[in-house]
């Protein structure tokens, strides 16, 4: 039940995000709830990499005892391409989450308003 307790939380955060998009009507909280399912999406990378005892993806790091081959201690190491995923997918969420904010922006100084409804209503 612990090794699932990450996937667990994952889809519980996705959850919770997807309800706040699709009740709130407030834009700020609607971002919010995007947010919520990019980290979701981000715990699920790392969740999927983890690997009991696993050493960092640096051949330095590794220990090298004697008579145990180098390939023997590189299976140790976990998968350095996820954790690139990851921190790209960090990157990204920074960017549009700084480009929705700004456009936030530029919708309350035009509608005075961050409320979906009415800046539907007012069509101008």
């Amino acid at each position: 039940m612990i090794l699932n307790f990450p996937f667990i939380t994952m889809v519980l955060v996705t959850i919770i995000g997807l309800c706040i998009i699709l009740f709130r009507k407030n834009l700020l909280k609607v971002i919010m709830g995007i947010s919520l399912i990019e980290s979701a999406m981000n715990l699920f990378i790392v969740a999927l990499d983890f690997k009991e005892g696993g050493i960092a993806p640096i051949f330095t790091l590794a220990p090298l005892e004697p008579g145990v081959e180098p390939a023997a201690a590189a299976s140790a190491m976990v998968l350095p391409v996820p954790q690139a995923l990851c921190l790209t997918s960090i990157v990204i969420a920074v960017a549009t989450g700084a480009l929705m904010l700004s456009f936030a922006m530029l919708i309350y100084r035009k509608y005075g308003t961050l409320d979906i409804s009415k800046i539907r209503r007012l069509n101008g």
